[in-house]
């Protein structure tokens, strides 16, 4: 593992992080928030997918400052989790994003048992989901009468995987992780495109298993770049070797950082699309960038000397030019920490606005850089 570098811009943008989510938990306390409209975050139900950022945040910087005050919001944030977990009906693909950032890092800091217990839950729910025809790990549900997308998997499942593999692990039993392999080699073989350009949505036929088609999904056409994808597609491939030490996971991981990083501008910061065109090419997605700093950390602590600064030099000026150029240290009127996120440019919502989980990859990225783990995904 290759050594922590600190820099000094870093430390001091984890406290103004710490500082600014600080003010921030006094409004927001045990909710879940999303997206930031006019200067405050939008509160969402306990079942949407970004149930776990705030309460994961709020355990990333309890870990290094020890302000129980962010420890007893995350602790209700993941109590009031009972009741999506127990309803199960709201539940599906996203499971890992909301109990390996609640219950798993709980467990990981605290040996909580109550909270291990509701992490293994979850896991069992999301191994449930798996296809064995297609070995895909499903999508969501159905979100109107009569929609039919029981062959839907998406790149963003890569992200929940490790909520598989730590099933495995605490309890010594391998399906948790032959699922998540089964998922992660489909995603190898069907998501990656031979640049290393990434597919959102891919549908398989739920019966036979079969590839049918890419889909674009939250990016700007099927064959374009939804640099959020490929982000997700970089850590979680990265953390699929992590947990596994397979080789193709780290290559294809590669393939696909070295696309991101090849079509960066010039502040290091992407576009939503990279494959955009016109007008709607102008917007960034802050989230993406943060999301792939911090996997680009942790894919640059699986290698050798030689090869690390390919993948942490980069990781550190997206941060960097994050805190600088995007963050909201000196605008109080501003509860996100970093400006222009884009969550769904095709569906209109959403656009350039700070992002709840862009907020967490910036501080766990942050995290990363100064040596303040654990990470909970690991």
């Amino acid at each position: 593992m290759i050594a922590e570098t600190k820099h000094a811009w870093a430390e001091e943008a984890w406290h103004q992080a710490l500082k600014k989510t600080q003010q921030n938990s006094l409004r927001i306390g045990a909710g879940f928030p999303h997206a930031s409209r006019g200067g405050q975050y939008v509160l969402e139900q306990p079942f949407w997918w970004t149930a776990g950022f705030w309460p994961g945040q709020l355990w990333l910087l309890y870990n290094d400052s020890r302000d129980e005050s962010l420890r007893a919001l995350a602790e209700q944030c993941e109590e009031q989790l009972d009741q999506v977990l127990n309803e199960y009906v709201r539940l599906d693909h996203d499971l890992g994003f909301m109990w390996t950032l609640t219950s798993v890092a709980s467990y990981k800091l605290l040996g909580n048992e109550v909270s291990r217990i509701r992490a293994l839950k979850a896991a069992n729910y999301l191994a449930a989901r798996f296809n064995l025809k297609g070995s895909y790990i499903r999508a969501w549900n159905p979100w109107y009468e009569g929609e039919d997308n029981r062959g839907y998997a998406i790149i963003d499942c890569a992200m929940n995987m490790p909520l598989l593999f730590w099933a495995a692990e605490v309890t010594g039993d391998p399906r948790y992780r032959h699922i998540a392999e089964a998922h992660m080699d489909t995603v190898v073989k069907h998501f990656i495109r031979p640049d290393g350009s990434v597919y959102h949505i891919v549908r398989f036929d739920p019966e036979s298993g079969e590839f049918i088609e890419g889909i674009g999904g939250q990016g700007y056409a099927p064959e374009s770049a939804w640099s959020r994808g490929t982000a997700w597609a970089i850590y979680g491939l990265a953390l699929a070797y992590h947990h596994t030490g397979k080789t193709e996971y780290l290559h294809t991981a590669q393939k696909v950082a070295h696309f991101f990083l090849a079509r960066l501008p010039e502040d290091h910061v992407p576009h939503w699309d990279f494959r955009a065109a016109g007008e709607a090419r102008n917007f960034r997605d802050s989230s993406a960038g943060a999301c792939a700093a911090s996997g680009l950390l942790l894919l640059a602590d699986k290698l050798g000397e030689l090869e690390a600064p390919v993948y942490r030099e980069p990781a550190v000026r997206i941060l960097e030019s994050l805190y600088r150029n995007y963050g909201t240290w000196d605008n109080e009127a501003e509860e996100g920490l970093i400006l222009h996120g884009t969550s769904n440019y095709p569906a209109g919502t959403n656009i350039d606005v700070p992002l709840i989980y862009g907020d967490f990859f910036y501080v766990e990225g942050l995290a990363r850089l100064t040596g303040k783990g654990p990470y909970y995904w690991e």
